[in-house]
C-alpha cells in the first residue's frame, strides 16, 4: 500500500467527509493530516483519528514542529505515522492470514490462527442463507422482514464489497427446528443458559434441516435467527467465564452465525397461543453483519491508546478495510495458484507417460502471467488490478490442474497416446 502525507496546520470543520473531499485518495492509498495540538478539530485525549476513507490525522505538539522544515518534521513524524499505517494498512498477522493455508507462516502466532481459521477462503462466489428457525409454531407465529431488512442492512455491504466475490443470498423459515442441545435452567434468574461449552453440539443438528444449494459450488454462509419456545423462554448464552454474551449469538469458524432472540413480556399466564411476534430486524442484522465482516476476512482489532476510529457507518465497510481485504484476497489467491502449479508440476514429473496437450499447456502459461502481473501491480499499489489478475490465475491453474484429458489417456498403451490426444484435439 502507498500512502502519502499532507501537512496542514489549521483546523477543519468536518474530520472525515471534509477531508475526503479536499483529497480524495485512490484504492491502495492512504492520506495522513497533521495539525497541531491546540487544534479543535480532535477531542483533546485522541492523538490520531481514522476516518471511513483513506484518511488519518495526527495530531502533534508545538516542540515537535518548531523550526523545523518539512522534511525534518517528517522524519520525526516517521514512527507516529508508521503506527497510524499499521492500523490501516497491512501488518504481519495479516500476511500470516492470507498465507495460512498455503505455508507455515509463524505457526506460533495464536491471533494469526485464529483469524485465518475464521474467514472463509478466496472464492469467485459465496451463497448467503438466512433461516428463521421456529421450534414450536403452536407458541408463536413469527413474522420478520427478511427481504426489506437485507436491502437496508447487508446489501451496501456486499456492493462494496462486489469486487471481490459475487454474492446470492436467500431466506427461508423452518418450523420445529431445535437446537439440539437442551439448555441448563437457572433458578437463581429464572432463565435457561446455553453454556460455551456445548455451542460445538448445536450446528450438526440444525445443519441437517438447512439444505444446501445443490445448483451451485461456491461456498455457503449461514445465518440462522433461533426464537425459543415458551417452555424455553428466555434463553441466554454464556463465554466460558460463564458471562452472559451481549449479542445473544455465537458464529462458527467458515460456516455462519446463530442467534438466540428472546421475547419478552409475551409469555404471561394469560397469553393466547400462538403469540404473534414482529422480530426487530435492525437489531439481527446488527449482530448478522458484524458476523458477515467476520466470516470475509475483516477482522476489528482494540486500536492503539489515544486512537479513535471512525465508525465503519451503514456500508458496514470503511475504504481502507476493503484495500486490506481486497490486497490479502489477492496475496492468498497468487499462492494459491502458485501452489496448484508447483504440485502439476511436480505430478508430472511423477508420471514420466502421462501425455500434456496444448490446452494444459496454454493454461499453465495463462496462469504464470497472471501471477506476474498480479505481483507487479500490488508492487505498485494498483489493487483492483491485482485482485483482477489473481482471479484469473486462480482459474487458468485450476483449470490446467483438473483438466480431464490427464486421466483419459494415462492408461493407455504408449503407442496409441499420442494418436488418440491429436484425435481429442
Amino acid at each position: 500500500m502507498y500512502s502519502y502525507f499532507c501537512l496542514y496546520l489549521c483546523p477543519f470543520p468536518e474530520a472525515d467527509l471534509s477531508l475526503h473531499m479536499l483529497s480524495e485518495s485512490p484504492c491502495g492509498s492512504s492520506v495522513v493530516y497533521v495539525i497541531p495540538e491546540v487544534s479543535s478539530l480532535l477531542p483533546e485525549n485522541v492523538k490520531v483519528y481514522i476516518g471511513q476513507r483513506r484518511t488519518a490525522i495526527l495530531r502533534i505538539n508545538a516542540e515537535m514542529r518548531a523550526g523545523k522544515t518539512v522534511e525534518q518534521l517528517l522524519a520525526v513524524l516517521k514512527p507516529q505515522i508508521k503506527q497510524v499505517l499499521q492500523v490501516m494498512s497491512f501488518s504481519h498477522t495479516d500476511i500470516t492470514a492470507a498465507l495460512s493455508d498455503r505455508v507455515r507462516f509463524n505457526p506460533g502466532s495464536k491471533e494469526s490462527m485464529t483469524h485465518s481459521m475464521r474467514a472463509f477462503t478466496s472464492s469467485p462466489g459465496y451463497e448467503i442463507t438466512f433461516s428463521l428457525l421456529n421450534p414450536d409454531p403452536r407458541s408463536h407465529r413469527l413474522h420478520w422482514d427478511i427481504e426489506g431488512a437485507v436491502q437496508t442492512y447487508i446489501q451496501p455491504f456486499l456492493t462494496k464489497l462486489s469486487p471481490l466475490a459475487n454474492f446470492s443470498i436467500d431466506s427461508q423459515m423452518l418450523h420445529y427446528a431445535m437446537l439440539g442441545v437442551n439448555p441448563r435452567y437457572n433458578n437463581d434468574r429464572g432463565a435457561f443458559i446455553l453454556h460455551a461449552d456445548s455451542l460445538a453440539h448445536v450446528i450438526n443438528p440444525v445443519e441437517a434441516r438447512l439444505g444446501s444449494n445443490a445448483a451451485s459450488s461456491n461456498p455457503v454462509l449461514n445465518f440462522l435467527l433461533y426464537v425459543p419456545d415458551a417452555q424455553h423462554s428466555p434463553l441466554y448464552i454464556q463465554d466460558h467465564k460463564k458471562m452472559d454474551v451481549p449479542s445473544n449469538a455465537f458464529h462458527s469458524p467458515r460456516w455462519g452465525g446463530i442467534m438466540v432472540y428472546n421475547v419478552k413480556n409475551l409469555y404471561g399466564p394469560e397469553a393466547e397461543f400462538p403469540v404473534n411476534i414482529n422480530i426487530n430486524m435492525a437489531e439481527v442484522m446488527g449482530v448478522f453483519l458484524t458476523q458477515l465482516r467476520l466470516l470475509v476476512g475483516m477482522e476489528s482489532s482494540p486500536p492503539p491508546p489515544g486512537f479513535l476510529v471512525a465508525p465503519c457507518g451503514s456500508v458496514g465497510l470503511a475504504d481502507w478495510e476493503l484495500d486490506r481485504l481486497m490486497w490479502s484476497r489477492s496475496v492468498e489467491n497468487i499462492a494459491t495458484a502458485t501452489t496448484t502449479i508447483t504440485s502439476l508440476a511436480q505430478l508430472l514429473d511423477q508420471i514420466g507417460n502421462i501425455v500434456i496437450n496444448d490446452n494444459i499447456a496454454q493454461q499453465v502459461s495463462s496462469a504464470v502471467t497472471s501471477v506476474q502481473l498480479a505481483v507487479a501491480e500490488l508492487e505498485a499499489g494498483n489493487l483492483g488490478f491485482a485482485l483482477q489478475y489473481s482471479k484469473e490465475t486462480i482459474l487458468a491453474s485450476e483449470k490446467a490442474f483438473f483438466d480431464p484429458s490427464l486421466l483419459h489417456l494415462l492408461y493407455f498403451p504408449d503407442d496409441q497416446k499420442f494418436f488418440l490426444a491429436h484425435r481429442n484435439k
